[in-house]
């Protein structure tokens, strides 16, 4: 009989038994999902503190200029060497911007396209101004006035020059979109030394008009209408991402029975509010009216640039009215931001 003899290190050459193999990929398997939840679980951590950074600099960016464009409304300074007189008509130390128009002699302005404007810091609409980007100056913009969830709109004038703009790189002011605003030229009485003449003078004046629009990738943004020379066309979004814009304002009352303003704060009011308040009624036109708007308060609803929440539970969001959004549109995150802006008046 022939007999075989296993050598020692042959019974070391042996394979893994089944259950070994079943225990080293259960393991395995139990280590890669753990690192896949890992990775994903930190992944979605990075992606929705990038969309929160973006969108907290998409407000910041758009407060920021709604909010130095209303500090600049109603912008007219005092001009040196110019004639004062306690009947504003026949006043030229400040040069024509809102009415009443002077009535010197000898005045000009040109050119005749510029109307003087009554509305002397901002004008309002709850919802869009109906021809918004074609009204050829603030008096002649439209608003339905009744209320509606719509974004709002908002339309800014003030005296405006190379150091409350961004001036071109010849120096000359600007519009809210970086455009050259045309130069008005005024005849007005000046003084020189003890003696008066008349003398044109040169200024311009902005025209700036905020809005929220879709751009044509079909994002929500903050746009701008501005009066440069390049016309009716000088419309371009600022800030995207922007999907809604609601503005209240502070008001002084008036006394009853009189056209006076007082201390009193009839309170932040929507923008066709304005119109209907019963001490502001008092007054003669919406221009007066809009007078007597002392402070704005902005908000901002921003949203993310793209779906990031886990569920559409994780993306509801508390609007500009205070209320909870509780049936989200996607799975955008979406953030009110609000700031409150004292006017110059």
């Amino acid at each position: 009989m022939t007999r075989h003899h296993v050598s020692p290190g042959s019974r070391h050459s042996k394979g893994f038994s089944l259950i070994e193999l079943m225990v080293s990929l259960t393991i395995g398997l139990v280590i890669a999902v753990a690192a896949v939840s890992a990775y994903l679980g930190t992944s979605g951590a990075s992606r929705m503190a990038e969309a929160q950074s973006r969108m907290n600099e998409d407000a910041q960016a758009a407060l920021t200029i709604l909010t130095q464009q209303l500090r600049m409304a109603g912008n007219n300074p005092k001009q040196a060497n110019r004639v004062d007189n306690a009947i504003s008509t026949f006043s030229s130390y400040r040069n024509p911007v809102y009415l009443p128009t002077p009535t010197f002699a000898g005045f000009s302005l040109s050119p005749t396209t510029f109307k003087l404007s009554s509305f002397q810091f901002i004008r309002g609409c709850d919802g869009q101004f109906s021809n918004v980007t074609t009204a050829p100056n603030i008096d002649s913009l439209t608003c339905a006035g009744s209320p509606t969830t719509l974004p709002d709109s908002i339309a800014i004038n003030y005296e405006a020059d190379k150091f409350n703009t961004v001036p071109t790189s010849g120096g000359a002011p600007t519009d809210c979109l970086g455009s050259a605003l045309d130069t008005i030229t005024a005849t007005l009485p000046t003084v020189v030394g003890a003696s008066t003449s008349t003398t044109a003078v040169t200024y311009t004046v902005a025209d700036n008009r905020f809005y929220i629009d879709t751009s044509t990738a079909a994002i929500p943004s903050l746009y701008c209408k501005g009066n440069g020379k390049g016309g009716a066309s000088t419309t371009q979004p600022l800030v995207e991402n922007i999907e809604d814009m609601q503005f209240t304002y502070g008001t002084l009352s008036t006394s009853p029975g009189t056209t006076t303003a007082t201390v009193a704060v009839a309170g932040y009011l929507r923008a066709d509010q304005i119109i209907s308040e019963p001490s502001l009624a008092l007054l003669a036109n919406d221009a007066e009216q809009w007078g007597h708007v002392v402070t704005v308060h902005i908000c901002v609803l921003v949203r993310s640039e793209n779906p990031v929440a886990s569920d559409l539970a994780s993306a509801r969001y508390i609007k500009c009215d205070g209320t909870l959004e509780t049936a989200p549109a996607d799975l955008r995150l979406r953030r009110a931001y609000s700031t409150t802006v004292g006017l110059q008046n």
